[in-house]
This record gives C-alpha cells, structure tokens and sequence, in this order.
C-alpha cells in the first residue's frame, strides 16, 4: 500500500514539473513545445545517455525527481542539446588528456574541444592561454584530488565555456 502510494505521488510529481516547465519556458517568440524535452534532452541523463532517450528519462528521474533536468530547460534551454552536450560528454571521456594539454598549452583533444564550441581557430590561441591559466587555479585547489572524475570533468566545462565565451565568436 505505501508503495502504490509513493508511486501515486512520484508519478503527480512529475506530471506536475512537466506542466510547470512547459510554462516557466513559453516566450511570445517560440511555440509552445518547440524547446527541448527536459527528461530525455538535459540534466545529467542527457549527458550520460545521450543516445539512449528512455536512459536519460531514467536517470534524470532517479537522480533528483527531474528537478535538475526542468531546471536546465527553463532556465538555459540552450544548454540542454547541440554543442555543449556533445563537449560535456567529450570532456567527462578525455579529461585526464585536456589537463594534459591545457597545461602544455596545446593538443589535439583541447583543440577538438573547442571546435565542438565552435571556437574559430583564429581565436583559439587566446582560449587555449584561458584554459590553461583557469585550469592551473583548478588544479591548485585543496579538494582537487578528492574529486570524481564527473566533478573535474565538470569544472573543465566551466573553464573551457568561460574562455569560449570571452575569446571566440561564435
């Protein structure tokens, strides 16, 4: 009986999100339904099981009930699919050769990184130098080591957008 119960109210959970997400997200210049579906296309279901919908649906609802996946929908839908996906899941799988190369300064994989963000090889010298300075603070950090390779992977996100953001056009 409590477990029909609890199931009754995951499932009411849920329901609700997805209506409240499809409103917080509605904007006068896109249709509703067109962004992305917060379940199968953000959160960390979306970068872990990127090719494998009922996976991310999955994983996004056993790790926080969706709440991170809604999140990342209304707030930055931009986030949820297309090129930072395709990064993320690029770094959490070559990190320990980026840190490598960021901290030489060059690599393929720190290259083939910033083509994924768009990055123009013109301007990748001065996102490269970025990096590698950003990722040197990172490194320094008392709890470095003590981090998942998903926790270092995530900063190197961070690091990596942050120079995108002020050295490329895109």
């Amino acid at each position: 009986m409590v477990t029909i119960k609890k199931n009754v109210l995951v499932s009411a959970l849920l329901i609700a999100m997805v209506g409240l997400s499809s409103m917080a997200h509605a904007d006068d210049t896109k249709k509703a339904g067109t962004g992305p579906n917060p379940y199968s296309d953000c959160g960390i279901g979306a970068a872990l099981f990127s090719n494998t919908n009922w996976a991310a649906v999955t994983s996004n609802v056993i790790w926080d009930l969706g709440s991170t996946a809604i999140t990342s929908a209304t707030a930055s839908p931009e986030t949820c699919s297309g090129k930072n996906v395709k990064t993320a899941l690029f770094i959490r799988d070559t990190y320990q050769q980026l840190v490598e190369e960021a901290a030489k300064g060059e690599g393929t994989h720190l290259t083939a990184a910033l083509n994924l963000m768009e990055c123009g090889s013109a301007q990748q010298g001065v996102a490269i130098q970025s990096v590698r300075e950003s990722m040197s603070h990172v490194i320094a950090q008392p709890n470095y080591q003590d981090q998942t390779n998903l926790e270092k992977s995530a900063d190197f996100f961070k690091v990596i957008n942050n120079a995108v953001v002020s050295s490329c056009s895109v």
